[in-house]
């Protein structure tokens, strides 16, 4: 059984404007000691899905429907007193921006020791030994000193890594990582990315690394969610994803990634228009207006996951049509039949 179990969660925002679906019904395993991406533009419901599953949603969002287990225990309806044990203690999350994070009146010491003792019965000087070991494990120089500090004291970088000893300090069995290399320049995000995948291999955790960029993700994870409007678009392996995308919009994604490799000068191609409004989902798949093979049955009916390769998956009408003989357009039927042989073939393979 999957360490962590996430199954049609919808997360919405009920604003004076109207429903925000941000999260409409993604479901994702997560197994031990596997890091699994989360990839998508600004606003696909990428952070909000981990916001759900820590239970850490502030008003006016909410989980509507849907299941989120950890180790076969249903955290969607669970109390405060509950979730307070599990977050910190069992399932830990670095939030996007450091210097908003790290309370500016007290010592980067005094917020280790206090979530070291929230979590754990180490009296006051075994946590704080516990706090300057994690200091140095994570790379920080002169781990004393830097106890003493402020956030604002401290680099960028040096507040990223105080952040990653703070979520890895009671050796949670989960990382959520949100954007954990945003605000960094290229040199320290790649020592926070060989930093985590070190402490991953070392500590037998489990990640899920949420970002925007696909190079970040490359050489980290073994499975990749690309979502897209707030649904999954494609997952598969990380391999699968980058050399063989199926869904029109990973597709997008690899063609504005620049390709270091070819020594021919080639133009990036961007993703024409904007994305979606999540107050006004289209009826059919929420790429359609920006993709360029748009097909009718795009802008009518939204697709499913269907199965296009051993672990792969995605949620795009043009593999329905590669997938039929036919010669022609396909009609609704066609496409109704290839759909249940598609949701058969998952189901078959959901049983074994």
């Amino acid at each position: 059984m999957a360490m962590l179990e996430v199954k049609d969660l919808h997360t919405s925002f009920f604003t004076t404007s109207g429903e925000v679906r941000a999260v409409g019904g993604i479901s994702f395993n997560l197994d031990e000691g596997k890091v699994l991406g989360i990839v998508g533009e600004s606003g696909s419901g990428k952070s909000v899905s981990a916001y759900s599953v820590m239970q850490i949603l502030t008003h006016p969002g909410r989980i509507t429907s849907g299941s989120i287990r950890f180790r076969g225990q249903e955290l969607v309806g669970s109390s405060e007193e509950t979730m307070r044990s599990i977050r910190g203690n069992k399932i830990s999350i670095i939030f996007q921006d450091p210097m908003t994070c790290l309370n500016p009146t007290f010592t980067i010491g005094n917020q280790l020791i206090e979530a070291i003792r929230l979590h754990t019965n180490r009296n006051r000087r075994e946590a704080k030994e516990r706090a300057i070991e994690m200091l140095g494990l994570v790379g920080i120089n002169e781990p004393k000193k830097r106890m003493k500090q402020y956030a604002y004291e401290l680099s960028g970088g040096m507040r990223q890594r105080v952040m990653i000893a703070m979520a890895l300090v009671c050796e949670p069995d989960i990382l959520i990582a949100d954007e954990p290399t945003t605000a960094l320049d290229v040199t320290i995000q790649a020592q926070i990315l060989e930093l985590m995948s070190e402490l991953q291999k070392k500590l037998g955790m489990a990640i899920i690394m949420i970002t925007h960029d696909l190079g970040v993700i490359a050489g980290l994870c073994d499975e990749v969610i690309v979502m897209y409007g707030g649904k999954v678009a494609e997952r598969g392996t990380a391999e699968q994803i980058f050399y063989n995308p199926k869904h029109e919009y990973t597709k997008g994604l690899m063609r504005s990634i620049p390709n270091i490799d070819n020594d021919e000068k080639e133009r990036l191609v961007p993703i024409e228009g904007a994305p979606v409004d999540m107050l006004n989902l289209p009826k059919g798949c929420a790429f359609a207006p920006r993709c360029d093979k748009a097909m009718k049955v795009c802008l009518e009916q939204q697709p499913e996951e269907y199965w296009v390769a051993e672990d792969h998956l995605s949620a795009c009408w043009m593999n329905v049509k590669e997938a039929t003989v036919l010669d022609g357009p396909l009609t609704k039927e066609d496409i109704g039949k290839i759909g249940r042989d598609f949701q058969e073939k998952g189901e078959e393979k959901g049983h074994e």
